[in-house]
């Protein structure tokens, strides 16, 4: 860790088996690389994409420091069960009725991190106000001046408009959810780094994530079809983030696309 700053990596949405896969094998490549402190990522679709479960969390939990989620997050019965023993893990902020954390503090060498999940609401299930529920967080002065958003919605431009919003209360607020890398990272003016979306961890040969073919035919016919994920084109979406230890503000992101060939 540098003096003044620390070094954050946020892998985006990790999708099945194909992506636990590909993270795994890219992490020694990643620490060599970009010599990150602090590792996050977003396992909402790691239990074949579609949820959490307690054997895909141990499997995935030596790996990182803190778990982001999303509106997949209670797909599997078994995390309603096991969300407690899953310590690492943020549910969505904004499902405030739900079992588990509201959000995670990590600490490493004396500086503590924020870690937290919100929903939106454009295109989406019903869930509470983000852009009222994130007060609590930033007007919050016994919580730590560095805080890491995953905003996991559908629209850009609701995206966007949080993270205008979060502008100089947050750290970094990084949009996932929609599985495709966006070409718009930067720093916002008053220090919150910003992407509308991370991306997908795991097969780039599909559609977001799963077998092409199936997804295409429910297109043509509308009729149920089982979405299967996909093996090939292994590729980890991540991004890089850099703040200041002392005020919480970020200097730097870079965002990551690096394949499993």
């Amino acid at each position: 860790m540098q003096t003044d700053k620390v070094r954050v990596l946020f892998v985006g949405d990790i999708v099945g088996d194909a992506g636990r896969k590909i993270v795994i094998d890219s992490l020694d490549y990643l620490k060599n690389n970009y010599f990150y402190d602090i590792s996050i990522a977003n396992i909402e679709n790691i239990a074949g994409g579609f949820g959490i479960t307690k054997e895909t969390y141990d499997y995935i939990e030596p790996y990182f420091d803190a778990f982001t989620t999303g509106n997949h997050v209670w797909d599997k019965k078994d995390i309603v069960i096991n969300i407690d023993n899953m310590p690492k893990l943020a549910k969505p902020f904004n499902m405030p009725n739900t079992k588990g954390k509201s959000f995670v503090i990590i600490e490493k060498n004396n500086v503590k991190i924020l870690i937290a999940t919100f929903l939106g609401r454009i295109f989406m299930n019903p869930v509470d106000n983000p852009f009222i529920l994130i007060n609590q967080i930033t007007q919050n002065p016994e919580l730590p001046a560095i805080k890491v958003i995953d905003f996991h919605a559908e629209a850009t431009s609701e995206k966007q408009a949080f993270g205008w919003y979060c502008d100089g209360k947050v750290s970094a607020c990084l949009g996932t959810h929609t599985h495709v890398q966006t070409n718009d990272e930067k720093i916002l003016p008053n220090g919150t780094a910003y992407i509308t979306d991370v991306g997908l961890t795991g097969c780039h040969s599909g559609v977001i994530g799963f077998r092409k073919d199936a997804i295409i035919d429910k297109f043509i016919t509308y009729m149920p079809t089982r979405f299967d994920v996909c093996k090939e084109d292994l590729r980890l979406n991540a991004c890089i983030i850099d703040v200041n230890i002392y005020n919480g503000k970020a200097v730097n992101i870079e965002k990551i696309n690096i394949s499993s060939t």
